[in-house]
């Protein structure tokens, strides 16, 4: 789940909870060759039927809370498994030459799964562990924090948080299901948000701005034009009014962040390229044509500042993957569909006659490895 569907199903549990009712969580625990969504997805079930976020492009979510209903009735979980080419039973003739196991449990109010809603509404790194078989217990595991919850063995808890910080630990992190010590589990990985940090706020910053929130990134908008700060113009985004000759000592950047450098002024992206070159962001965008970046570069030169081959390599000039943007809203969409590419392993070309996994980077369509 991204930031914005954890906000939507923490909230529709809250209005449920707040009106006396139960509900149900349905998770994806397996994919099986082509489906709309991955492992990880997850979608809550309201006591009448109803359901906020998705397992599908809507065509699984009705027989999911159908199931869903018959759960919160009687509270104990079940697997179910949808094969989107037949059209027999369980089964909904999508075409998609898929199947899926979803997960279905209710949602009680125990310590575990009040951790767990805690991680959603913080955003915390952490990984649930879920037993498929045997009694069904769950744990929590974080990075360096202790473990929350029993497997049932104290050997399972410790193999399963072993792999559990692997996942966290992944360059392309992803949830699924493992065996460790012979039992299966399911780990639904929640990492914290992406971080872009938008280095200029003119008003091409507002789509992209706007647009990267919709995605569920963490937003930073910079600039030294109090005027340009409008909060009204950049909802949820954090605003840090500074000159950039201070940028180091006004702005933290999260190591792996997304940087865009998009001030429109040669003087200020000279700056706000250094303070990008001094610190270790997994991108770092440059509006503009390529001329122009070669003679920030240039000049960045003369004072000293000379990248690392490793900052090079996550350098793109010009910005964006090449889909004939001009409106700021394109440009916009253009930008955030190359972060996403890098973000997931991928290289951001057409996916027309690629027959492998939409989801997973193949050899043709991962990115060059970053350091």
């Amino acid at each position: 789940m991204n930031r914005r569907e954890a906000e939507r199903y923490l909230s529709a549990l809250a209005e449920v909870r707040a009106a006396g009712g139960r509900a149900a969580s349905a998770t994806v625990i397996r994919v099986h060759g082509s489906a709309y969504r991955r492992e990880g997805a997850r979608m809550l079930v309201r006591p009448d039927g109803t359901y906020v976020c998705s397992l599908s492009g809507g065509c699984l979510e009705p027989a999911v809370a159908e199931v869903a209903a018959r759960v919160i009735a009687s509270g104990e979980p079940v697997t179910v498994s949808y094969d989107l080419a037949d059209d027999s039973i369980w089964s909904l003739n999508i075409g998609c030459s898929g199947a899926v196991d979803i997960r279905i449990e209710p949602i009680g109010e125990d310590v575990v799964t009040a951790a767990w809603l805690a991680v959603l509404e913080h955003a915390e790194p952490a990984v649930l562990v879920t037993r498929l078989s045997g009694p069904g217990n769950r744990r929590i595991v974080f990075a360096a924090t202790a473990s929350i919850g029993e497997l049932g063995d104290p050997a399972l808890d410790a193999a399963a948080d072993a792999a559990a910080r692997a996942r966290l630990r992944g360059t392309y992190t992803a949830s699924g299901t493992d065996r460790c010590a012979g039992v299966e589990l399911f780990f639904e990985v929640n990492q914290s948000p992406p971080e872009l940090v938008v280095l200029g706020a003119g008003h091409d910053a507002i789509p992209l701005v706007r647009q990267a929130w919709t995605l569920g990134f963490e937003v930073t908008v910079v600039d030294a034009r109090a005027a340009y700060l409008d909060a009204e113009l950049f909802t949820g985004a954090r605003l840090v009014l500074t000159p950039f000759d201070g940028l180091g000592s006004a702005l933290t950047l999260p190591r792996g962040a997304f940087v865009v450098v998009m001030s429109h002024h040669m003087e200020r992206d000279r700056m706000a390229l250094r303070f990008a070159f001094e610190r270790d962001p997994a991108y770092i965008g440059v509006l503009g044509p390529r001329a122009r970046y070669d003679k920030l570069l240039a000049t960045l030169a003369d004072e000293g500042c000379v990248p690392s081959p490793a900052i090079s390599g996550r350098v793109h000039s010009p910005i964006g993957l090449a889909v004939g943007a001009e409106a700021p809203e394109e440009v916009a969409l253009s930008i955030l569909g190359e972060i996403l590419a890098i973000r997931s392993g991928f290289s951001g070309g057409f996916l027309a006659g690629e027959t492998g996994s939409l989801h997973r980077a193949s050899a043709a369509t991962r990115t060059l490895a970053r350091s």
